[in-house]
């Protein structure tokens, strides 16, 4: 026998079979699939279910790290940050946020104890203004070569300056 005692069945156990009799389960989404990471060898992890779902959601990793490695990655990443604003004055308004945050942190701390500094807004603005002319400069058409009176050599002359012998 199955470890079951025959003349008992909880309310749970009798209304699951008779949904399997009723065919309930029949076409469930994924049904004959194996079960995500069900093959998987090696240490099995014990956040899988939180993985699972920050992916599904669309909520990136760094959410679930503390506020000063959150706000470390951030100074790291400021110069990725401001290539997207169009005016100086917004990338310093973003510096001058980030500072107040740094301040923040500094005065409670919480979370393990990184290396934070506030963020100068003039070498930011430096830097995101070199970047800007660098894009530009990468988008600019090349400049066509100057007109030469004479063809290159090998090249052949048009039929005009055949007939007026240039």
């Amino acid at each position: 026998m199955n470890g079951v005692d025959p003349r008992f069945e909880s309310p749970v156990d009798r209304t699951i079979r008779e949904a399997v009799e009723r065919g309930d389960f029949d076409d469930l989404p994924g049904k004959g699939k194996p079960l995500p990471g069900a093959g998987r060898i090696g240490p099995v992890d014990e956040n899988w279910w939180i993985r699972g779902y920050l992916e599904r959601e669309g909520v990136p990793g760094d959410a679930m790290l503390p506020p000063s490695i959150q706000l470390r990655k951030e100074l790291d990443r400021i110069d990725e940050t401001v290539t997207r604003f169009v005016d100086e004055r917004r990338v310093r308004e973003h510096v001058e946020e980030v500072n107040s945050r740094v301040v923040d942190y500094m005065r409670h701390p919480m979370g393990p104890r990184v290396p934070i500094r506030r963020l100068d807004a003039d070498e930011v603005v430096a830097r995101w203004h070199a970047a800007r002319e660098r894009r530009r400069a990468a988008a600019r058409p090349a400049a066509p070569p100057p007109a030469t009176a004479e063809p290159a050599p090998g090249a052949r002359r048009g039929w005009w300056a055949r007939l007026f012998g240039r």
